[in-house]
């Protein structure tokens, strides 16, 4: 038999404490645990059982944190795994995280191609755009590669000739060059990449200024 030695409250997390045994850092678990089962120091337990048994409860309480946030918004297995191990030791983390894939409800290549069609469709950014939007969903470099290379070329040159024509609109009084830089500007700000900008500025910029750009 072991001895609960000390129960101490974490200094960055009040909701959570530090469980002692014979003296030896033993784990960290959500206060209302100590509570729910009724652990003091000078408890004699037994560090097996009583480590599954806290081990359950807070992968109980990680999986329900983490459902009611997928419950709001969809996230990436990174997103979801840096905010589970804002109160959970990692080996908890990793049992949520197999649950949450499982079960289908993280999954990367579901979330980028949904991602993907939004800024495509509704956006209409380009791939520089699309991928850094991804990337900073914390979705996996695979994930990414593979929504990339199924977005439609001719989708993409439709999107930045769209752009490009309505900012056209805005800046066609002004002088040519300035002009044609605000369109180049402003179409890799939304994420083309120079050989659709080049092909965009050509077809608009051709009929009106004479090949002089």
């Amino acid at each position: 038999m072991s001895v609960i030695t000390k129960i101490e409250a974490q200094k960055k997390n009040q909701d959570r404490v530090n469980i002692y045994v014979d003296e030896k850092f033993f784990m960290a678990i959500y206060k209302e645990l100590v509570f729910t089962f009724n652990l003091k120091k000078g408890d004699n337990i037994e560090e097996d059982n009583l480590r599954q048994i806290l081990k359950d409860e807070m992968f109980l309480k990680g999986k329900n944190k983490a459902l009611n946030i997928l419950s709001k918004a969809s996230q990436s297995e990174k997103k979801i795994r840096e905010k589970l191990l804002d109160d959970l030791e990692g080996d908890v983390v990793d049992d949520i995280i197999d649950f949450l894939k499982k079960y289908n409800f993280i999954n990367d290549n579901e979330l980028a191609s949904k991602i993907v069609n939004t800024n495509i469709n509704l956006n209409k950014y380009g791939k520089n755009k699309i991928k850094q939007n991804l990337y900073n969903k914390g979705i996996e470099k695979s994930a990414i590669d593979e929504a990339i290379s199924e977005i439609d070329v001719d989708a993409e040159f439709e999107n930045a000739l769209y752009l490009a024509e309505k900012r056209y609109e805005r800046v066609k009084n002004e002088v040519p060059k300035k002009a044609y830089a605000k369109v180049a500007n402003h179409l890799a700000y939304k994420g083309f990449n120079y050989d659709i900008i080049k092909s965009v500025l050509n077809k608009i910029f051709k009929s009106d200024y004479n090949d002089d750009y």
